[in-house]
């Protein structure tokens, strides 16, 4: 098909021409950008936490008053859970993943030094607490009983003698050499830490932290700290398929071991997942909505401008079916038109796609589009286009000769 009487006609409906192909172009920039976000939103709801989620669940319990024997009570609350038919162990927390609530700290790898080489996440947790949260032990061993103490609440930042870092945190503290038995420093301590094991993975508890494409999200360190506060976190595993049993069973045993208290929240991993990617899933959810509202208005665009087109042509249509042009050559005249006027959209879109990354990764630290999502909007905004003149297509190549010539 020769492409001058194409070109002539787009000339001669240059306004509209142009209408399309800017509207194609912002559809294609909003669209890889907003898809985008939406690919790096639920890959971030859907990180793992290092823990045996199905199988966790955590008892929020707060003391009524001041008790003044705080660690007793602790003990037996503990002693009450691990007793549960189809527990497998429990410990306290001062914070867990998903959270969202926590302590941090820098780590040093000199008491001197005066930046820290990496910020962790602190978790206290006893003896018990590598079964009880079913983290991955890959290098090392776990606390022992002599190398947990006591601590109370947040005001107590005596350090630890050992710790338990992530594989993460190990190779930003030590690059290229085995992190076991090296030592590190809490800001303001000359006593070090030894480190005496490694896990897999550990995720911090707040799920935003260090914006997009943070590294910080597996940088936790594990006190082998007994935490007594009025305020605690009891961590349960349980055996498959007993979770909810076994929370309705740790409430009441709770509950009649000392009514002085207030269980402030019961929930496993599972909801506390839900409930903190919530913003994210409701963004995707948005962004979807926009996309799709978005692509429908710039396809009734097109639908729209084609067939006033067509309308305006009826007379060269029935000339050109007159002289022998048959059907499928006025479809492929009407797809051809549209399919050069998407493309230079495209391309337009393709600057502004890029453009429009730029600036958000500058402006909210976002990673760079990578070029496959570029390529694939182009693809689809160009079907699009195609699906779009379809309708009018056919509408033209149904007008029968005879009839588009009186009518002019």
């Amino acid at each position: 098909m020769e492409l001058r009487p194409i070109l002539s006609a787009m000339r001669r409906n240059k306004v509209g021409a142009i209408l399309i192909g800017v509207q194609m172009a912002i559809t294609l920039a909003i669209l890889c950008n907003a898809l985008f976000i939406i690919e790096q939103r639920l890959a971030l709801s859907h990180r793992p936490t290092g823990m045996d989620e199905s199988n966790n669940f955590v008892v929020t319990n707060q003391w009524v008053g001041n008790p003044t024997d705080l660690k007793a009570k602790l003990q037996g609350d503990l002693a009450a859970l691990r007793s549960l038919p189809g527990v497998i162990d429990a410990t306290a927390l001062n914070s867990y993943p998903l959270s969202n609530g926590g302590s941090t700290e820098g780590l040093l790898l000199t008491p001197d030094q005066k930046e820290p080489t990496a910020l962790s996440a602190l978790y206290e947790m006893d003896e018990h607490g590598l079964q009880a949260a079913g983290l991955t032990l890959v290098a090392g061993r776990n606390f022992t009983a002599e190398e947990v103490r006591d601590k109370f609440g947040y005001l107590d930042v005596t350090p630890p003698a050992a710790v338990i870092i992530t594989r993460t945190l190990a190779e930003k503290l030590f690059p290229g050499r085995s992190a076991l038995g090296q030592s590190v420093y809490f800001g303001g301590h000359t006593q070090p830490a030894a480190v005496v094991g490694i896990v897999e993975r550990l995720q911090v508890p707040w799920t935003q932290a260090g914006g997009w494409g943070s590294q910080f999200n597996d940088n936790s360190t594990i006190e082998p700290m007994r935490y007594v506060s009025p305020y605690t976190h009891y961590l349960v595993r349980v055996q498959p398929g007993r979770i909810a049993a076994v929370m309705r069973a740790a409430e009441q045993a709770l509950i009649a071991l000392d009514r002085a208290r207030v269980l402030e929240k019961t929930w496993t991993l599972t909801e506390a997942r839900a409930d903190a990617y919530q913003d994210d899933r409701g963004l995707a959810v948005i962004l979807g909505v926009v996309c799709a509202a978005l692509a429908a208005v710039t396809a009734f665009g097109i639908v729209g401008l084609t067939s006033y087109w067509v309308a305006q042509r009826r007379r060269q249509i029935g000339i050109r079916r007159a002289l022998g042009a048959t059907r499928p050559a006025i479809i492929r005249y009407f797809q051809t038109e549209n399919l050069l006027i998407a493309a230079a959209g495209a391309a337009l879109g393709i600057a502004l796609t890029l453009l429009l990354n730029l600036w958000m990764v500058s402006a909210f630290e976002m990673p760079r589009l990578p070029p496959g999502y570029v390529l694939i909007g182009a693809i689809v905004v160009l079907l699009l286009g195609q699906l779009a003149v379809l309708w009018p297509a056919l509408k033209a190549a149904s007008v029968p000769p005879a009839l588009a010539t009186r009518a002019a």
